[in-house]
């Protein structure tokens, strides 16, 4: 079976289950699917159903037939013109075409009492409106004969009777406002003053009662059909359209039919000596949709007659706490009463009460007076308080206060997970399609990729996160496309390329490529090489389904100072994120100081603080073996903290510790416990005088200079047979002193100065004055 064939048993096994109703209709999927048809222009089976699908989804999400929704009709019809589906979507939208007369409800009013000239003002309004009609008759009349038409075609025979309906009020208007015409034009010409024909006043007027009657007659059918059509949605709809959130979901399927329980049993005269709270607390990370499912919450407690209103006041720290004695109280209570009936939200609700603040804090007041509230005053029970945040830092802000946790029942506390991969996906291609975009196959992976590679740490923004994906690919499309010569997929496809960085779109070479670029460093090379090679193919083996081994990447990178070991880090760093094993493939380098702390307790905060700028790249320590002082000093902590850290992130943190080799040698020979964790050594030899010499020329190359005959002698002489202590620093730093002698040497020169005597470094450039700098 050809790949085509496969495809197209693909198409038509997937269409069933959309039809059947086995599998629910995306929209993203379906539009891919017409992207494949129109591809494949010679296969047309099944392409009306899957228009009709697709028009019926964004119809309803739009709640109007938009431009595109018609083309698909249209297209749909020419196909199979008696499609049921897309028959009935067409009469959704002859519905909504003749929704309203093109006359108003009620005329405006001439009275007996009126200026002449205000009368006859009047009356030609009369005219115009009865002419509006008319203008507008052919193409009502042509909509509602497609309408029964349609409705016959469907077999829906509450919709064929209501066009018939629809068909005899239109006519029966027609009559009144011909009348209208007439007698309005001799009767604007009869009006003279105070005087008038009273016999066609009130014969107008007449015209006029029953051309409004017809119209209210007109709109209760519309609005019995539009009733029918209908489904009424309620909040716990709107729950079941949020992607993901199963557990959610059940819970506060719950926590509404014990709401609707308790108020069934008040009705049958039973009593709650204690009600069940409305207050809620919801944690959960960034995106994670907690203030959404907030506004949900106050729809519910609305819809159940809890609430007066289904608003929602949503503050935040900066709104509540003041900066003086009693400020903060004020404000709180202003904020109650200003959300009392619907409920007062209050988004990263800890910053309230912040550890280790100053007597001038005054969070724990504000806290103070909402407990107060919720359970006694004029406001009790009159709003719901709904408290948000990250999850551990709402923890550890409720432990620290009892009487507020306390009015929070276990099940009015309600945790959002993290959406998942495909979750996330999903989220994606609803905020491409919100936007009238679909991805492409590419397009998926691509942002697939653009997911993992933000899914760092804590931090990571969820639906958020994934919206401002979108939304920049949208941006790069855009701020891409040649408007002369934009195609239809300009418009409405995202590809892979519009989803990726700047970064990706320029890197040309690989960091291993790079890395053979190097001078000297031959062995490291070569285990380095070895050592991506493996966990490459590892992630390759994982991305089969297939055994792997566990990947050892944490290294110790030892050599003395201009060996090239920070350069090196970083390319690591980089050929790991382009195998997948690093989402950011950066490298965060530190120190001693950047880890330990002068005081107690301080310096794991610190160390994890560091650690989680590191996340999804790579930890460089510098002078590692400075973290093991003797005495009592904090260091320990700081590597304790380390391998802790090292064990939970996993594969999102790779550590590199750093140092001359003698140091670092004694660190692992009296660390066993660390050696065990640091099982690859990386020693970075010094570089030859020869490695040095070519170091000089690479740079000089790459800043547009090169050496004559005599500086290349000069060099040779200043550079020590068996190498220099300081490797390539000493190297480059000969080679930038140089560069600026020259540029001293050249500004003394009075003629011209060519091209080439700027681009030149003599012998002369190279050589050291007395009392200058030292080499």
């Amino acid at each position: 079976m050809c790949q085509n064939e496969r495809t197209i048993e693909q198409f038509e096994a997937e269409l069933q289950a959309f039809l059947n109703g086995t599998k629910a209709f995306s929209e993203a999927r379906g539009l891919q699917w017409l992207s494949w048809l129109e591809e494949n222009e010679q296969y047309t089976k099944g392409k009306a159903d899957l228009l009709a699908l697709i028009a019926g989804a964004r119809l309803q999400r739009k709640g109007e037939a938009d431009k595109r929704t018609k083309q698909w009709l249209d297209e749909g019809l020419n196909l199979e013109p008696e499609n049921p589906r897309l028959l009935t979507l067409e009469l959704q939208q002859v519905i909504e075409a003749i929704r309203d007369l093109p006359l108003p409800a009620t005329f405006p009013t001439i009275r007996e009492t009126d200026h002449g000239t205000v009368k006859k003002k009047t009356a030609l309004r009369y005219f115009e409106l009865a002419e509006q009609f008319f203008e507008h008759e052919s193409s009502y009349r042509k909509a509602l004969d497609q309408g029964q038409q349609g409705a016959e075609a469907t077999g829906d025979e509450h919709k064929k009777q209501a066009f018939v309906q629809l068909n005899k009020l239109f006519t029966s208007l027609r009559e009144p406002l011909l009348f209208i015409v007439k007698a309005t034009e001799e009767y604007a010409h009869s009006v003279s003053g105070v005087y008038y024909s009273k016999s066609q006043f009130q014969q107008i007027r007449q015209a006029v009662e029953e051309i409004e009657a017809l119209h209210r007659e007109w709109t209760q059918v519309i609005a019995q059909m539009e009733e029918e059509a209908q489904h009424p949605s309620s909040p716990l709809d709107e729950l079941e359209k949020m992607v993901g959130l199963e557990d959610v979901k059940r819970r506060v399927h719950h926590h509404y039919q014990f709401l609707k329980y308790q108020a069934e049993r008040k009705k049958a005269g039973y009593q709650f000596l204690d009600e069940m709270s409305l207050h809620m607390i919801l944690t959960g990370n960034p995106g994670t949709g907690k203030t959404r499912l907030a506004r949900l919450f106050a729809q519910l407690y609305y819809e159940l007659g809890l609430l007066e209103r289904n608003e929602v006041l949503e503050v935040d720290r900066s709104q509540l706490v003041g900066g003086f004695v009693g400020q903060s109280e004020e404000n709180t209570k202003a904020l109650i009463e200003k959300a009392a009936g619907g409920v007062l939200f209050i988004d990263e609700a800890y910053s309230l009460k912040r550890e280790g603040a100053s007597g001038n804090d005054y969070g724990q007041a504000v806290i103070d007076t909402l407990v107060a509230a919720m359970t006694s005053g004029k406001y009790a029970g009159t709003f719901a308080l709904i408290l948000a945040g990250y999850p551990v830092e709402m923890e550890q802000f409720l432990r620290s206060n009892p009487g507020l946790r306390s009015r929070f029942p276990e099940q009015n506390q309600i945790h959002l997970s993290d959406y998942s991969i495909d979750e996330l996906l999903l989220i994606g291609e609803q905020v491409a399609l919100d936007n009238d975009f679909t991805l492409t196959d590419g397009a998926r992976l691509a942002l697939k990729q653009r997911i993992e590679e933000a899914q760092v740490d804590e931090s990571f923004g969820n639906g958020r996160t994934v919206k401002n994906i979108v939304m920049n690919a949208i941006f790069q499309k855009g701020a891409k496309v040649q408007l002369d010569q934009a195609h239809v997929e300009d418009f409405a496809l995202l590809t892979r390329e519009d989803f990726l960085q700047e970064d990706d779109e320029h890197k040309e070479e690989g960091a291993i490529d790079r890395l053979e670029q190097l001078i000297g460093l031959a062995d490291v090379k070569r285990e380095l090489k070895q050592l991506t090679s493996f966990a490459k193919v590892q992630q390759m083996r994982r991305d089969k389904g297939m055994t792997t081994i566990p990947i050892q990447l944490h290294s110790i990178f030892s050599g003395n100072p201009g060996t090239g070991k920070t350069t090196v880090a970083k390319l690591f760093a980089e050929a790991l994120q382009e195998i997948g094993l690093l989402k950011r493939g950066h490298v965060s380098i530190v120190s001693r100081s950047d880890l330990v702390a002068g005081f107690v307790g301080q310096t794991a905060l610190k160390t994890k603080e560091r650690i989680r700028d590191a996340l999804g790249g790579v930890l460089f320590i510098d002078e590692a073996y400075s973290l093991f002082k003797g005495g009592q000093d904090f260091g320990k902590e700081a590597v304790d903290t380390l391998v802790d850290e090292m064990t939970k992130q996993g594969e999102n943190l790779v550590v590199i510790m750093a140092g001359y080799p003698k140091e670092m040698e004694e660190l692992l020979t009296a660390n066993p416990g660390l050696k065990s964790r640091f099982k690859k050594v990386f020693t970075f030899a010094d570089y030859t005088k020869a490695e040095l010499q070519a170091m000089i020329d690479y740079h000089s190359e790459q800043y547009g200079y090169h050496l004559d005959e005599e500086a290349r002698r000069q060099v040779g002489q200043l550079l020590p047979e068996s190498g220099h202590p300081s490797n390539g620093r000493f190297a480059v730093d000969l080679l930038e002193r140089a560069i600026q002698r020259q540029a001293i040497r050249i500004t003394e020169i009075e003629e011209d100065i060519s091209e080439e005597q700027l681009m030149t470094l003599t012998g002369r450039d190279f050589i050291e004055e007395k009392g200058g700098d030292v080499r």
